[in-house]
């Protein structure tokens, strides 16, 4: 017994590591075979069930509905009409009785007419050649008018004592509001004066009547109703009427001219079930559209039907979904937990190797990749250190060789000009730059030793720029023996130089003043040169900081500032002020320290 427990034992775990190592254990195996036997197991029961049911109904209800919405629309549309044929039939008897048109009484009449009926934009008489006899509401015709060229006026000649209905157009014979309108028009021969006179009869109807009986049709979510008209087949209604001037939309205008009763069509790769009715003693015709896939069957059919398999799917989806969230997500949501602790900055952690197939290499993975990130941590820390420690010493000890390039050029220029005293000044002053700049490798000096050094800067591009500029400098007594960093004020005053004083057409300016404020040590450094916007200010300290600098470079501001937060802290650095065509303002900030005897530094506040 023993015996064979333990083989069932190995048989067991060795078939466990053989699934593990396979793919059939694998998350994507799981989720496609489980998913793709449910939703073709579901989809298959579906459509066995639904299939014919909804084809039978579909086919029953569809024709008949649309067919019982279609008469309605042309009755409506039919009774619509039959009452503007009796009104206008009342408009000719009170206008022509008699053969005449004129008097109060008629005025009085139609004047009733037309306050009566909204839908009755207004009412004119007209003679065979066009010529206004009479209108209501009074008004003078547009010259730009052309009745007589007018389609409404043709067919009433063309076509005497008979009822002619225009397609919708804009009213444009008066002036005033133009109004969607249909014209109805008549030629009438009236005994006036003992002589037969033609005459012609408008009433404008307002289209929005019509309009209004088609839109209330609704045959499904897409579905709607189009007029046209018989005899030219031209649109006289549409849901969609811009689209349709405008060449984005288009209806089988022919097939309905031709049609009657019911017929299929395709537009836009969807099917659609039209139905056609002629509307009377108008030359108009009803085209109803229905879209096949709205009309699946009548909602008292299906309702139930669909309410029960819906559980069905509902409760089986329910199932599975529970089944493989839990044994699927249980590794991953632990996976999320351990990832958004390294998120946080926790490096310490480390992942369990368990779970399915991808979650062990997953795991593995990342439990390798945390443990690879802390130690490139560590190791660019200590790199940016260092990096940061060579970066200021090389800035320190930098001289800037167009500098150097062009104040040579400048003595020599002197020189060919006899400009001794001018040279043996540059040259001076360019030595005790250099000593100053050198300092003996130190990076610590003092302000008196930073003011001479600027002084000497200013002196020597002075002459360079012919003395375009004039500057001072100006420091409390107690501030002389105070400590600073080597090289803050020459990128300062060179970025005033080259960027403000430069470009500007008066004298420029140069002012360094320092002095103590708040127990810090305060440098300012003012000029008149052209001067930045707000923009331009607040990117100053926004570049990334490199160890060269110097005109162009467009970083020497950001590495003095560096510089300083780096030495002293983040409380210290520069701040800017300035204004277009006025200048700018620059303040250097660092704690006031001084230099005792034996070389230590103490605070001095």
């Amino acid at each position: 017994m023993r015996t064979l427990a333990g083989w069932m034992g190995q048989l067991w775990l060795r078939l466990r590591f053989r699934l593990r190592s396979s793919k059939v254990s694998s998350i994507r195996s799981i989720i496609t075979w489980s998913f793709s036997i449910f939703i073709v197991l579901v989809l298959t029961i579906m459509a066995l069930l639904l299939h014919d049911k909804f084809t039978q109904a579909a086919e029953r209800s569809a024709e008949l509905t649309t067919r019982q919405i279609v008469d309605q629309v042309s009755y409506n549309l039919e009774d619509y009409v039959r009452s503007m044929s009796h009104l206008y039939r009342a408009i000719e008897e009170h206008m022509l009785r008699d053969g005449t048109w004129e008097g109060d009484q008629v005025d009085k009449q139609l004047d009733t007419l037309l306050s009566s009926r909204e839908d009755i934009i207004s009412i004119t008489l007209l003679d065979s050649k066009g010529e206004l006899l009479k209108n209501r509401p009074s008004a003078e015709l547009k010259s730009s008018a052309h009745v007589t060229q007018q389609g409404w006026f043709q067919s009433a000649l063309r076509v005497p004592d008979h009822l002619s209905f225009s397609l919708p157009h804009i009213q444009n014979m008066y002036s005033g509001p133009y109004k969607w309108v249909v014209s109805m028009s008549k030629g009438i021969t009236v005994r006036q004066n003992g002589q037969d006179r033609q005459v012609i009869l408008l009433v404008d109807i307002n289209f929005k009547q019509m309009d209004e009986l088609s839109r209330r049709v609704s045959l499904g979510q897409r579905g709607y109703v189009y007029i046209i008209d018989e005899s030219a087949g031209n649109i006289v209604y549409h849901p969609q009427q811009q689209l349709m001037y405008m060449g984005l939309k288009s209806e089988n205008i022919e097939q309905a001219l031709v049609a009657t009763g019911s017929y299929e069509d395709e537009a836009d790769g969807q099917k659609r079930l039209n139905t056609v009715k002629s509307v009377a003693n108008i030359g108009w015709k009803i085209v109803g559209v229905a879209y096949l896939d709205e009309i699946m069957t009548t909602r008292q059919e299906v309702n139930g039907y669909l309410v029960r398999v819906l559980l069905v799917v509902l409760i089986l989806v329910i199932l599975v979904s529970m089944l493989l969230s839990s044994s699927l997500t249980r590794p991953i949501r632990r996976m999320e937990r351990k990832m958004k602790a390294v998120e946080r900055g926790d490096f310490n952690v480390e992942l369990p190797i368990q779970g399915p197939l991808e979650v062990e290499r997953l795991s593995r993975r990342f439990n390798l990749m945390v443990y690879k990130i802390r130690t490139l941590m560590n190791e660019i820390i200590h790199e940016q250190e260092q990096k940061r420690r060579l970066e200021l010493e090389a800035l320190q000890a930098q001289i800037n060789p167009h500098f150097l390039y062009n104040t040579l050029n400048s003595v020599v220029r002197m020189v060919g000009m006899s400009r001794n005293e001018e040279v043996i000044t540059m040259i001076t002053s360019l030595s005790r730059l250099f000593r100053i700049s050198l300092s003996q490798g130190k990076t610590i000096i003092t302000v008196r030793e930073e003011l001479e050094h600027a002084h000497h800067y200013l002196t020597i591009q002075q002459m360079r720029f012919k003395r375009k500029f004039r500057f001072s400098l100006d420091a409390d007594e107690d501030t002389l023996d105070c400590l600073t960093l080597k090289l803050v004020l020459q990128p300062l005053i060179e970025n005033a130089i080259v960027h403000g004083i430069e470009y500007h057409t008066d004298e420029g300016c140069i002012e360094i003043r320092v002095y103590r404020e708040s127990g810090q040590l305060v440098f300012r450094i003012s000029d008149n040169g052209v001067g930045m916007t707000e923009e331009q200010v607040a990117g100053l300290l926004q570049a990334s900081p490199i160890v060269k600098s110097g005109a162009g470079s467009g970083v020497a501001v950001r590495n003095v500032h560096d510089r300083i937060q780096l030495y002293y802290g983040e409380g210290c650095g520069l701040e800017f002020e300035s204004e277009l065509e006025e200048g700018t303002t620059v303040w250097i900030r660092i704690p006031v320290q001084c230099e005792q005897e034996d070389g230590d530094f103490y605070d001095k506040r």
